[in-house]
């Protein structure tokens, strides 16, 4: 333990979600600040998957004494790799109304000169929710049942795979890296965390951003890709979250435009029940 949140990766915990989105008051800070430390489970090709920065940097509104409600809205805006290592996380709520509460938060670290660094950006709102007339337009994808798709494996693969139990059933990442361009970039799969926990906001916005690059799909090109920026919209009640339980989650994604160097990706995530439980929606960086 350091600063008390656990140190090292998969291997060393049955709950590496859990030890990845601890968080620690530092001693002597300020109202809002929390101290994190990356995890080599949840380690992408560069830096930490991007998922987890999110997760974390809500986990500080969660942990905040002065929240109000629950996520409504949470946009993350992803300003540099994390490095390896401690960062700090300062969340502050910036408005408090009767029943609604906006927040800004920054993600900062020491650079390579020790100088403070911000590297994630975000803002947030978070509700009460009252009890009212509730429909879903959207339409849950037709999909067969979870456990009659068999999980996707790679020999080759980075840590945060890992780390979720994916069953593709359409638009499946590529198998050969030709450049032969496809009809369209929609994917649908069933998704839990691995090893399975009960479904929270936290492990619900990392979840979001289990899509792969919409352009390799499109492409079969292996392009450099970040993500510049990601919102999700929560469309459930904790009890809700409760209530899918462990279950997988239906995803399904696609890519809108793809042009001058950026494309943009939606996403649904359902419940096993069919409650649809957040809309997700990146811009992210390729490059040519």
């Amino acid at each position: 333990m350091k600063n008390g949140f656990p140190m090292g990766g998969a291997a060393a915990t049955e709950r590496p979600f859990d030890d990845a989105v601890a968080l620690a008051r530092p001693a002597g800070g300020a109202p809002g600040q929390y101290v994190g430390r990356t995890s080599p489970a949840y380690a992408n090709m560069v830096g930490p998957f991007g998922g987890i920065t999110a997760a974390q940097a809500l986990q500080a509104i969660w942990l905040h004494p002065d929240r109000l409600g629950e996520p409504v809205a949470f946009t993350g805006n992803f300003a540099a790799a994390l490095a390896d290592g401690e960062f700090t996380i300062d969340a502050q709520p910036v408005r408090t109304n009767r029943s609604t509460q906006h927040w800004v938060l920054t993600t900062r670290q020491r650079d390579a000169e020790g100088r403070d660094s911000v590297v994630y950006t975000a803002t947030a709102m978070t509700a009460l929710r009252r009890d009212t007339w509730r429909a879903t337009d959207a339409v849950m994808p037709d999909a067969p049942a979870p456990e009659s798709v068999p999980p996707t494996r790679r020999v080759k693969r980075p840590a945060w795979l890992d780390r979720y139990d994916m069953r593709w059933f359409a638009g499946a990442m590529p198998l050969e890296w030709n450049g032969a361009e496809g009809e369209d970039s929609v994917t649908r799969l069933w998704v839990r965390d691995e090893p399975p926990r009960a479904l929270d906001f936290a492990s619900l916005t990392a979840l979001c951003d289990v899509f792969f690059p919409r352009v390799w799909l499109r492409r079969a090109r292996m392009t450099p890709i970040g993500t510049v920026s990601m919102t999700v919209y929560f469309h459930a009640s904790a009890a809700d979250l409760a209530a899918a339980g462990t279950g997988h989650l239906l995803g399904q994604a696609r890519g809108h435009a793809f042009h001058d160097g950026y494309f943009d990706q939606s996403a649904e995530m359902w419940s096993a029940a069919g409650r649809l439980l957040a809309t997700t929606h990146q811009v992210v960086y390729y490059k040519e």
